[in-house]
């Protein structure tokens, strides 16, 4: 593999990213300096984060945008091949989290699960039930 060392440049992910946005934004006006101030990259998902609902970008979706069989690169691979010592480090921290979602994931379907169970043997009056649906719930 061939490793490329350029002055000026870095190969962490997070820093490649944020540098390719910046040359998307007019970085030198207030404006675009506001914008790349608000800008946090990141390796991996970081604790704050990894509690947060994942959301997703429909029109950015690689199977939408390229055609099929269309070559494509992510940036994890480009910082590898340019010499960013981290990625399995990373990568291992990444299955863990992906193991603790799944374990939080089956947890809350498990409670849904408990409170539908809850709500379909629960004796309730039907007066009751109408004053409780007259309130929303």
């Amino acid at each position: 593999m061939l490793r490329v060392v350029v002055p000026g440049t870095t190969a962490s992910r997070p820093r490649m990213f944020w540098r390719t946005v910046r040359g998307m934004l007019p970085h030198k006006t207030e404006r675009g300096a506001k914008a790349l101030e608000r800008l946090k990259t990141f390796e991996g998902v970081p604790p704050p984060y990894d509690r947060k609902k994942r959301v997703v970008v429909p029109q950015a979706l690689r199977v939408l945008r390229l055609r099929p069989g269309k070559k494509y690169c992510t940036v994890g691979r480009l910082g590898h091949e340019f010499g960013w010592k981290y990625r399995d480090i990373v990568e291992k921290l990444e299955e863990r989290r992906k193991v603790k979602g799944q374990a939080y994931y089956e947890r809350k379907r498990a409670a849904q699960k408990m409170l539908q169970d809850a709500k379909a043997n629960a004796n309730i009056s039907q007066e009751t039930r109408q004053q409780l649906e007259q309130y929303g719930y």
